[in-house]
């Protein structure tokens, strides 16, 4: 219970942490005389170094175990938070961003690879509550944020405050996060024995399915593409579609995100329940019957509860890929993990930008069918996430 209370409440300072930037974007960028243009270059930048980092903790992970990267990343990003707050100039807010993405990367693979641990441990799946605390800890940086900039407390004040809680946090929690091998003696025996393959081999693949990990790198880049387009889309395509006031656009985007986290809340015993392959196909499924019906529906409601059915369809997905990627090998997980949620991240990077694409082509709503065909993809792909033998 120790390492699962830890372990969740890492996800939430994760979330919340990443929230301090995204909810400040507006000051910042205007403290810091950005343009939209340059804007969305930092994005990018943040994406690019968070993928770097990803690729750099598997190994680590592998080497090291997941206690000591997961508290090396959660402090780092804990700091890093101060930097985007604080900076004056665009080559200032780059530089801090980047060490910021840097930091969000390596967190998102060892504190995932926490999660498959405890997970294992536990015998049953949890892995979606822990997602589910993530989206928790967003929504209250979120409101602390609201809440900062209406009593105009300094945007500086916010983030040092962030920062010092997120220490705290860390200090807290550090000694219940789990260190290499728990929760399976195979791995416990391979950290300890003369191993042929032991944690950090550079011949790691040669204990791995490479056309399994390829598939799963593939769901899991589906997957977050879908995921990515309500993100940046859901607000705007109610907005244009209807002509309603950016506020119903708002409420499209919260209805997403809400449905989404609720779901991932209680979406567990339902996995344990029919398994991960038919939570993925059948979650796939309800996603895409989301989106067509957010994409044809007549008005804003319909559209509204759409993109709604669209969350709760895609809440219980990812946690799946991440927990069968973990166990897809005894000594190389952290590897694993790195692809597996590095290319994801790359889908949800990629996924408002094809939109965009095509949406300059055949409309907006014409786009999001995209969506529907990576969650097909993933539906007939689901039998990925089956447990190995």
């Amino acid at each position: 219970m120790r390492a699962r209370l830890s372990v969740t409440a890492v996800f939430a300072l994760n979330g919340f942490l990443a929230a301090l930037w995204v909810a400040h974007i507006p000051v910042i960028t205007d403290r810091a005389h950005v343009s939209h243009a340059q804007l969305g270059g930092l994005l990018l930048l943040i994406g690019v170094s968070a993928f770097v980092a990803m690729q750099l903790c598997g190994p680590a992970t592998d080497r090291w175990g997941p206690r000591p990267t997961t508290v090396g990343a959660a402090l780092l990003l804990s700091g890093a938070i101060i930097g985007p707050v604080l900076a004056r100039s665009p080559e200032a807010l780059a530089a801090s961003l980047a060490v910021f993405g840097f930091a969000n990367g390596a967190l998102d693979v060892s504190m995932n690879a926490q999660a498959v641990a405890v997970e294992r441990a536990y015998r049953r799946p949890i892995m979606s509550a822990f997602h589910g605390y993530f989206s928790v800890g967003s929504l209250v940086g979120s409101g602390l944020v609201a809440l900062t900039l209406w009593l105009d407390v300094g945007v500086g004040p916010t983030g040092v405050g962030g920062a010092g809680f997120g220490v705290g946090v860390v200090a807290v929690v550090r000694h219940g996060l789990v260190p290499r091998g728990y929760g399976d003696p195979r791995i416990e025996a391979a950290a300890t024995d003369d191993d042929p393959s032991p944690p950090g081999d550079p011949r790691w693949w040669r204990d791995v399915d490479l056309r399994q990990l390829g598939l799963m790198a593939l769901v899991a880049f589906a997957l977050m593409l879908a995921e990515g387009t309500a993100y940046d889309w859901s607000a705007l395509h109610v907005v244009e579609t209807f002509g309603t006031t950016e506020a119903i656009g708002a409420i499209t985007f919260g209805a997403f995100s809400a449905a989404m986290t609720v779901a991932r809340l209680g979406i567990d015993p339902i996995a344990a329940s029919v398994g991960p392959v038919r939570l993925v196909r059948y979650g796939a499924l309800i996603g895409a019957a989301g989106m067509t019906l957010a994409v044809l529906a007549p008005v804003a409601p319909l559209a509204i509860g759409g993109w709604t059915v669209f969350g709760i369809g895609l809440a219980g997905l990812i946690p799946q890929i991440f927990t069968a990627a973990g166990n897809l090998t005894v000594h190389a997980s952290g590897r694993v993990i790195s692809v597996v949620v590095g290319c994801g991240y790359l889908g949800m990077l990629a996924g408002p930008a094809v939109i965009g694409f095509l949406g300059g082509a055949v409309g907006l709503s014409g786009a999001l069918a995209v969506a529907v065909v990576a969650l097909a993809f993933a539906a007939a792909s689901a039998g990925v996430v089956a447990p190995r033998a």
